[in-house]
């Protein structure tokens, strides 16, 4: 008895030994996963180059450049920077470590060339972007060295404007910029920042230009363009600056004193805008109703085309013209012996832009044939059951709780016999008893189907609007059913206000609040130094001021030929926040903070791209992956 047990515990011992010795051959042979050594996290590096980065007398316009290591260029055609500007395009290849390119236009003599990269340049693997990589040699005795830097911004929301062409011109005259292509060249980065390098000394013009046919010059008026008012004169000085050594992550090595070249001027904001122009000429015409045919264009016509029937003519007035979006004007028909036509042949007069890019009266002749909808298939109706009225609907903007600055509109499908006030009742309720109450019918301006019951509203009344049946009837004979239709003003505790302080501003202004979409919801002219925002609905908002020269209540573009910029716009860098029931009062000096900094980052669109990777912590990971293993024995422990 006591040999079995004795041999029993010898098998146990034997065999937790046998377990415990696997298992430390596996912890020592997983003690982390192997990740095949450092990452690659630098960029690469030029190791050699024919020519010679900064060599003079060049003659050849065949360059190549090696790297330490296989890299790629991206979007060469497009990222990549040659100055002075080259007309024809030049052959951008990389070949393992190489970037080979042969420029096709004659090299100018005396001159530096400059090749910018930008950020295109990246090893093969690991993607780590060569920044801010320029090369430059020259055809003469001298490599010129001189720098220009800033940014360009849309002068209207000052988003920061991506791969816009920014140029320097060395002939100052006005119409360089219209009739040559620039002297330097370079392009914004994804921040709208710019630096135009290797400037010989001098007296500058500096513009930016979205350059649509890739000639260097405004020559197309569509094209988004920027003009600095002064003569740019690039300079330098010699500074110092801190530089840091660091012998690990937290401990300083050595901090250096390092003298450096500092290139003038390196603040220039350029904002980029675009003329008011547009060339106006007529889309396709369509009538997708008897009762009115739409004429379309490209852009918004300034004056409404005059239509004429060329078969059997009607006499008098035929048609009542709408304004519609996006310069679509929908002609309503009021005479029955046209709209019943299949098919209507116009003389249309419009105005229509020339080759000389100057609008010019143009008559053109069009045949609208009426465009059939779908017929919908419909239960078959009982014997002697009546047809049911097809009435006038009304779309009421009043409905519920509305907000005390709302006005009250109607809106019908269709024109409507002359209207007047008459026809509507509208009902204040005093405690429990319903009282008629006065108000003003008035048309809207634009949209002819559309009618405002203007009277000021005060908080928590209550209205009921009622209009009988067949009070009110379309050009086209149909009338409008019986109508009752109740709302409630909100409460004076539902709203907050804000009162902003402009200080420094002393032209005509007025401020915009914005919503998380860089959207107005509500403006507020200036006034005695003051933007008032009453009855605003509790929220976080952005603000945005426009200096409105000639006050005409909108922001307007600008217009090189005329040398006026566009109106300033500026940002408050912060958010201003309305609480329910409470009166806010701010100070806000819009030149306080350099323009480039001013737009809060949660409303940019153009966002800034991170070229640089984030350091990887090697030691973290081989400490995480060490940490994943799991016990191949399960529940045996020792």
């Amino acid at each position: 008895m006591n040999g079995n047990k004795t041999n029993i515990i010898r098998r146990l011992t034997l065999s937790m030994c046998t377990a415990a010795f696997a298992w430390l051959l596996y912890s020592c042979a997983n003690m982390a996963s192997p990740n095949g050594g450092p990452y690659d996290e630098l960029p690469p590096k030029v190791v050699r180059s024919t020519p010679v980065n900064g060599e003079t007398n060049v003659k050849s316009r065949k360059l190549e450049i090696v790297f330490d290591e296989l890299i790629q260029v991206e979007k060469p055609s497009e990222n990549v920077i040659i100055t002075p500007p080259q007309l024809q395009l030049p052959d951008i290849q990389s070949l393992g470590k190489k970037i080979k390119i042969e420029l096709k236009d004659t090299l100018i003599p005396d001159v530096t060339y400059t090749i910018d990269f930008t950020n295109s340049v990246a090893d093969n693997n690991e993607k780590n972007v060569f920044e801010n990589f320029s090369f430059a040699f020259s055809t003469g005795d001298v490599v010129d060295s001189l720098e220009v830097s800033g940014i360009v911004l849309d002068a209207s929301n000052l988003e920061p404007m991506p791969n816009i062409m920014v140029g320097l011109h060395r002939d100052t005259a006005d119409t360089a910029f219209t009739k040559t292509p620039f002297t330097r060249t370079s392009k914004t980065n994804d921040r709208g920042r710019f630096t135009i390098r290797n400037i010989a000394t001098g007296s500058y013009r500096l513009f930016a230009l979205k350059d649509a046919n890739n000639d260097y010059m405004f020559d197309q008026p569509g094209e988004d363009i920027a003009f600095h008012d002064s003569i740019i004169v690039p300079t330098f000085d010699f500074r110092t600056r801190q530089d840091t050594i660091w012998k690990d992550t937290i401990t300083i090595d050595t901090i250096k004193t390092v003298d450096y070249t500092h290139f003038l001027p390196d603040d220039i904001v350029l904002r980029l805008f675009k003329e008011d122009f547009g060339r106006q000429y007529m889309l396709r015409p369509e009538r997708t109703d008897r009762h009115f045919f739409t004429l379309k264009f490209n852009i918004p016509a300034d004056t409404l085309p005059s239509p004429q029937v060329l078969d059997n003519p009607p006499d008098g007035e035929w048609y009542l013209a709408q304004r519609e979006n996006e310069g679509s004007i929908r002609y309503w028909i009021t005479d029955s012996l046209v709209y019943n036509r299949d098919t209507l042949h116009l003389e249309v007069s419009y105005m229509k832009t020339d080759s000389m890019n100057t609008l010019q009266p143009q008559t053109d002749t069009v045949h609208i044939a009426l465009r059939r909808q779908p017929q919908t298939r419909q239960r078959r109706s009982r014997r002697n059951e009546p047809e049911p009225i097809d009435f006038l609907t009304m779309q009421i903007s009043a409905s519920g709780q509305i907000d005390v600055f709302d006005t009250l509109s109607v809106t019908f499908p269709e024109p409507v016999v002359t209207l007047d006030s008459s026809v509507f009742v509208l009902e204040h309720k005093k405690d429990t008893v319903w009282t008629v109450t006065d108000f003003q019918l008035q048309q809207d301006s634009v949209n002819l189907l559309k009618y405002y019951l203007l009277r000021r509203f005060t908080y928590e009344e209550e209205y009921r609007l009622s209009i009988d049946s067949a009070a009110v009837f379309s050009i086209y004979g149909k009338w409008n059913n019986t109508l009752t239709n109740s709302f409630k003003i909100k409460a004076k505790d539902s709203y907050g206000d804000l009162y902003i302080n402009i200080e420094g501003v002393d032209v005509p202004s007025f401020v915009e609040l914005l919503n998380q979409n860089d959207a107005t919801v509500r403006k507020a002219k200036v006034r005695e130094g003051w933007a008032v925002f009453n009855d605003l609905k509790p929220d976080k908002y952005y603000a945005r001021l426009i200096e409105d020269e000639n006050d005409n209540g909108i922001w307007d573009t600008g217009n090189y030929a005329e040398k006026r910029q566009p109106e300033q716009v500026w940002y408050a860098p912060r958010l201003f926040e309305v609480p329910a029931n409470f009166e806010i009062e701010e100070v806000w000096s819009p030149r306080s903070t350099p323009v480039e900094r001013q737009k809060p980052l949660e409303i940019t669109k153009n966002k800034p791209k991170d070229v640089t990777k984030k350091k990887r912590d090697y030691r973290q990971e081989g400490r995480q992956q060490s940490g994943s293993s799991s016990n191949p024995f399960g529940g045996i422990g020792f």
